[in-house]
């Protein structure tokens, strides 16, 4: 339950980062497949669902909502992504050519307990574990629960070099989802 009232925490968090009218929109949605919403200059809102993208909404996405978000996110490194303290979330940027931010996408990170089951008898023999998929499919959600098997079930040592805040998420303190 504890684990279930952090990831709607997290969400409310992702959602409060966009404009008021947008945010009502995604409160309509099933938050369960929600990957991503995009928002590019000119253009609608999008969301990417589980099975589906469509517009969010009709009204074109203009300069002042990108940066009324990035104002409400960690800055941008260099390689063009940020995040938002203490989730798995993730903001990748597009820019011009002035280095402007002409476009966003903001992609939902969850942890997911249970999500790498079927593999954790391979982590408990210390093999090599290849992981592919499709993107969206899980791969990164699946990865988060081997660390926190390892760290907390098995008492491995665990170290995540992640440099773009992928893994343990963004800020000093590493997620909660990836053990200790």
């Amino acid at each position: 339950m504890k684990n279930n009232t952090n990831m709607e925490n997290e969400i409310n968090k992702y959602i409060k980062i966009f404009p008021l009218p947008i945010q009502k929109q995604i409160q309509e949605l099933d938050k369960n497949d929600l990957i991503e919403i995009i928002i590019d200059l000119g253009r609608p809102f999008k969301v990417r669902l589980k099975d589906e993208e469509f517009e969010i909404s009709k009204r074109k996405v203009t300069a002042k909502d990108l940066l009324q978000i990035t104002k409400k996110i960690s800055g941008f490194g260099d390689d063009n992504r940020a995040g938002l303290e203490n989730t798995l979330h993730r903001i990748s940027a597009i820019r011009n050519r002035e280095h402007k931010i002409i476009g966003i996408t903001a992609r939902v990170g969850r942890s997911i307990e249970g999500s790498a089951k079927f593999i954790q008898d391979y982590a408990a023999l210390g093999k090599s574990i290849l992981l592919l998929g499709k993107p969206g499919i899980g791969k990164t959600t699946m990865l988060r629960e081997l660390a926190r098997i390892s760290a907390e079930d098995l008492n491995k040592r665990v170290i995540i070099v992640d440099t773009s805040n992928e893994i343990a998420g963004d800020g000093d303190i590493p997620h909660y989802g990836i053990g200790n």
